[in-house]
């Protein structure tokens, strides 16, 4: 059963957005799934769980979202599902929240970088495309 709609879904790699993908799918809707890259390279994505992706030059440090086992959980939900999916990389866009915080930092203010990625990206730039 096929409703002839389609649905371009944010994938995350979560519970939440993978249910999304299996409800609307069996629902009959055609489900592209897509994924917020922040600016990693192919190589940093493809980096193994037990090592960390280069955010904010600290070694030890792992992305709290949007990270290559994220990407690689909403990947396999995609191909389980065998739907489309496409990973787009939102570097300066993510480079705009760092700067953010970093000034809110510096003014003395405490930032909340997830409010304006929400506004920035995943509400602004992931709906224009």
């Amino acid at each position: 059963m096929t409703t002839g709609r389609r649905v371009v879904l944010a994938m995350s790699g979560g519970v939440d957005s993978s249910a999304s993908a299996v409800l609307l799918h069996r629902q009959g809707y055609e489900v592209i799934g897509l994924f917020m890259r922040s600016g990693e390279t192919a190589a940093a994505c493809a980096l193994p769980a037990t090592e960390s992706l280069p955010i904010l030059e600290a070694p030890a440090h792992k992305q709290g979202c949007c990270s290559a086992d994220d990407a690689a959980d909403a990947q396999r939900v995609a191909d389980q599902l065998g739907i489309p999916f496409h990973s787009l990389n939102f570097r300066d866009g993510f480079q705009r929240i760092k700067d953010y915080f970093a000034d809110e930092y510096l003014a003395g203010r405490t930032p909340n970088p997830c409010v304006q990625c929400n506004n920035w990206l995943k509400f602004g730039k992931l709906f224009d495309y």
